[in-house]
């Protein structure tokens, strides 16, 4: 491994075999002109003036004519011999096979904007892509350590800001650039990709069972081309380690403006170090006591991991083959979890919350890998909660594919079966306490007390006779005739059970889950919304009471079919452990209510209903 002074003086080339030798271009954490608010330090200018390649993609509207041939697929199966090939299975299958090379298409922060964004690769005419090929075991383990512990070391600090600054100085049109990197997010993410085998079809890998190997291949390959620059294969990015309280703020080494590391396009309010990462943020509130946020997240992170992710279903996400339209917003518990760090990093005054707070920008910040390496962190705990808390065996699953760049400029085609076992990357994180396990929600003092009189009395029968009503006064409640709706106000339905007094066994086989289903919104606005259960409306509960079955948040994006941006989704709530927690399991229907937050557009609900997941 080259010390540090030796990779300072003298710096690998930024050419390779595939680009002739250019002056280098500058390549900062990249925004557009009209939206930049300050003058970041690392700068790589050439002879010809241009300093910031993301300024140029104003221009990209006369270019998208050009835009014909992108990408080279190869036709290896590599590691087909790792999972048994069912031919039946095979015959039918319907697996992504990676974007069309033929089709990329300018991307824009909002149907209708004059912004136009080049968010494509470097058009790679005649190249075929590579077999996705595991690191050689002798090769050296990449430990990821948790960003806060890591900002305590400095050797380390100085050669994560090395590498990221050769990684802004190579040539923009160098895939392994920044410029190139950030760029990926966007293309996968905000509408310029569309199927290989349905070019009719929008590409997008949120909100369905691919967003959490998609993003852990982003890493991989970001990680080894950072690593590569300063010539240390064991380099490795920090996780953002928000699910413990001394990782909740943002980690002192992204916070100096003369660092590549930093991003000027962050929420000011949130850059102190006495300011945790809020799971609950309602984009107004910046005062809340760091016990109660921590408590908070804390059970949040217990909802979205343990009570409401105990089948893979609802912990990934729906499923998603070959010719299925893009899964609209919603998406699994692990996507919902990492929502809010999106919209609370990103900034406050930008119209379209650039550069974390936005699927087309977020890319540009550094603390989105960094982000996105605990997302990827939790996936591993998951799966050692236990329970049926594991990866899908399906066919199209394990064979989708997808295409990224290497540290050697390579084209390489990865298939989700290749990054199911981080060991198998060389990839391990640093261990760290995990104290949201012991953070279980406790119900209100009203439904403890049904609960205990339940006990006492027999059942909710008599305990209602003896605490009082569990439900609203009946004029507060709204029909269901009257969904859909536009959520506007606090709204409290009845909710019919198919089933009450579910018994261990049926408990087992599947889950209960609450669906909120048909909400309409337009994909490139805010949207958030809370949903409670036999809760007082006047005052509903937080995440740390059981009540709280969970909420909704929208990140703005393009949702990337035919430019159409209105659509329709929905969100599935597991509240098995919930209704045992509020005495609830024995009600023949429950009382939910939907608790409208801040949002920049209407959200329309159609209906709410239970359904079990097995």
């Amino acid at each position: 491994m080259a010390s540090l002074t030796s990779l300072i003086s003298s710096p690998p080339s930024s050419t390779n075999n595939i680009f002739p030798k250019t002056s280098q271009l500058s390549a900062p954490i990249g925004r557009l002109q009209t939206l930049r608010k300050s003058q970041l330090a690392v700068t790589c200018k050439s002879s010809n003036g241009r300093s910031d390649p993301f300024d140029e993609v104003l221009a990209a509207a006369a270019a998208a004519s050009r835009r014909d041939v992108l990408l080279g697929l190869g036709a290896g199966l590599y590691g087909a011999g790792a999972f048994v090939t069912d031919p039946f299975s095979a015959a039918f299958a319907r697996p992504i096979d990676g974007p069309s090379q033929d089709v990329c298409k300018l991307a824009t922060p909002s149907p209708g904007n004059p912004l136009q964004i080049e968010c494509c690769p470097p058009a790679m005419a005649g190249r075929e892509s590579k077999p996705f090929q595991f690191p050689s075991p002798s090769e050296p383990k990449r430990i990821r350590r948790p960003a806060h512990l890591a900002s305590q070391d400095k050797e380390y600090v100085e050669k994560y800001k090395l590498a990221m600054k050769r990684m802004k100085c190579l040539p923009p049109e160098d895939p392994r650039s920044f410029f190139q990197q950030a760029k990926v997010h966007c293309a996968y993410c905000n509408g310029s990709y569309v199927q290989s085998s349905h070019t009719n079809l929008g590409l997008q890998i949120h909100f369905s069972w691919l967003f959490l190997p998609f993003h852990r291949m982003y890493l991989h390959f970001y990680e080894r081309i950072l690593g590569s620059l300063i010539q240390d294969p064991t380099f490795a990015l920090p996780f953002w380690n928000w699910d413990h309280e001394d990782g909740m703020a943002i980690a002192e080494m992204f916070k100096d403006p003369e660092s590549p590391l930093f991003d000027g396009l962050r929420n000011v309010y949130h850059l102190p170090s006495n300011k945790p990462l809020d799971l609950r943020w309602d984009r107004v509130t910046e005062d809340k006591p760091f016990e109660r946020i921590r408590d908070d997240n804390y059970a949040r992170v217990y909802e979205l991991m343990v009570s409401g992710a105990q089948r893979r279903l609802e912990f990934f996400g729906p499923k998603y083959r070959a010719g299925d339209p893009p899964p609209a917003g919603g998406g699994g518990t692990s996507e919902r979890l990492h929502n809010m760090a999106h919209l609370w990093t990103g900034g406050h005054n930008q119209q379209f919350g650039e550069d974390m707070g936005n699927f087309y920008s977020a890319g540009r910040d550094p603390i989105f890998y960094v982000h996105h390496c605990n997302v990827d962190r939790l996936w591993n705990v998951w799966k050692t909660i236990g329970g049926f808390r594991f990866d899908f065996d399906d066919y199209d699953y394990l064979n989708t594919s997808f295409l990224f760049y290497d540290e050697n400029s390579d084209l390489i085609k990865i298939k989700v079966k290749d990054v199911l076992d981080p060991q198998a990357l060389g990839l391990e994180y640093e261990d760290r306490p995990i104290p949201w396990r012991n953070s279980r929600p406790v119900p209100t003092a009203a439904n403890a007390a049904r609960t205990a009189t339940a006990a006492a009395f027999g059942g909710p029968a008599e305990a209602q006779a003896a605490v009082g009503p569990r439900y609203v006064d009946p004029s507060k409640i709204t029909s269901p005739s009257a969904f859909p709706l536009v959520l506007e106000k606090v709204t409290t339905v009845m909710v019919p059970r198919p089933k009450k007094g579910r018994t261990a066994k049926e408990k087992s086989a599947a889950s209960e889950i609450l669906v909120v289903e048909g909400i309409e919104l337009e994909g490139d606005k805010v949207v958030q919304f809370e949903v409670v259960i036999n809760d007082d409306p006047d005052n509903p509960s937080g995440p740390s009471n059981s009540e709280f079955a969970g909420s909704f948040l929208n990140i703005p994006h393009v949702h990337g079919n035919n430019g159409h941006n209105k659509f329709v989704t929905g969100l599935r709530m597991d509240i098995t452990e919930l209704l045992e927690d509020i005495g609830a399991e024995n009600d023949d229907q429950i009382q939910v209510t939907l608790v409208p937050k801040k949002s920049d557009g209407p959200v329309t609900i159609g209906g709410l209903k239970i359904e079990y997941s097995s």
